[in-house]
């Protein structure tokens, strides 16, 4: 059984090609930009759109046979490169319930892709080796202290997940969401491609921060610390792009 918020079908921003995307639910970190607030804790979640006279309730407990089934509804579109994303929340919490699931869409000819923030211990890692088509990973700051107090996480520990991934010839391709007065001077984005060099990182997707999910902690009845905070512009995003390109493949979503 796995513990999702909701499934998307026909995502095309979720790795490779046309993907169906299982959000799960429950999240390690607290992130205070979060676009998927509904998916940080692991119980249900009451979304009132008062305007739209609509109730959404997020967390359901659902077997990996049902899963799997309404994954392959979508099998005719996924060509070569599509398929299964399994995203969150953190979705490496659920990672010894969700191993059954790739296997059931192997048999398919159906791959997976992994997004994950990577702050976990290695061990959930190593049962996915070789079975996984992409690892996409949050990298979200060079400064270990701020990981900690803003995000909350081990951010050393995320490195050394990315590190060892790379060493092991998987996948793996980061994205690193830009956030205002977070992680978007020069200096920042010369550290993290330091730091991301050396863990063995050939692909950066850069995510500019966006106020899409704002309407969803409205709905939760809850303040969203980055209401007021304007997302980067067009110039601002180029300076970032321009560092990260001189050392990686490097894209902007």
């Amino acid at each position: 059984m796995l513990n999702v918020s909701e499934i998307q079908h026909f995502s095309t921003g979720d790795g490779p090609g046309i993907r169906t995307t299982v959000f799960l639910k429950g999240c390690n970190l607290h992130c205070p930009w979060c676009h998927n607030p509904e998916t940080v804790s692991a119980l249900p979640e009451r979304l009132v759109y008062a305007q739209a006279g609509k109730v959404i309730v997020h967390g359901r407990f659902l077997p990996i046979e049902k899963i799997a089934e309404e994954v392959l509804e979508d099998k005719e579109f996924y060509g070569d490169d599509g398929g299964l994303t399994l995203s969150g929340g953190e979705p490496m919490l659920q990672s010894e319930e969700f191993s059954g699931l790739i296997d059931l869409l192997a048999e398919e000819r159906v791959n997976t892709v992994i997004d994950t923030a990577a702050c976990v211990p290695w061990e959930r890692f190593v049962p996915l080796l070789g079975r996984i088509q992409v690892f996409l990973i949050d990298y979200k700051t060079a400064d270990s202290e701020k990981y900690a107090k803003i995000v909350g996480g081990d951010r050393e520990a995320v490195l050394n997940n990315i590190s060892k991934l790379t060493e092991r010839g998987e996948n793996v391709r980061v994205r690193v969401p830009l956030i205002p007065w977070f992680n978007l001077s020069e200096n920042d984005a010369e550290i993290m491609c330091g730091q991301l060099l050396g863990a063995g990182v050939k692909s950066v997707d850069l995510l500019p921060f966006h106020r899409l999910g704002s309407a969803k902690y409205a709905a939760m009845g809850k303040e969203y610390a980055y209401a007021s905070t304007s997302p980067p512009g067009p110039d601002e995003i180029l300076r970032i792009k321009n560092i990260y390109g001189q050392y990686f493949d490097c894209t902007v979503e």
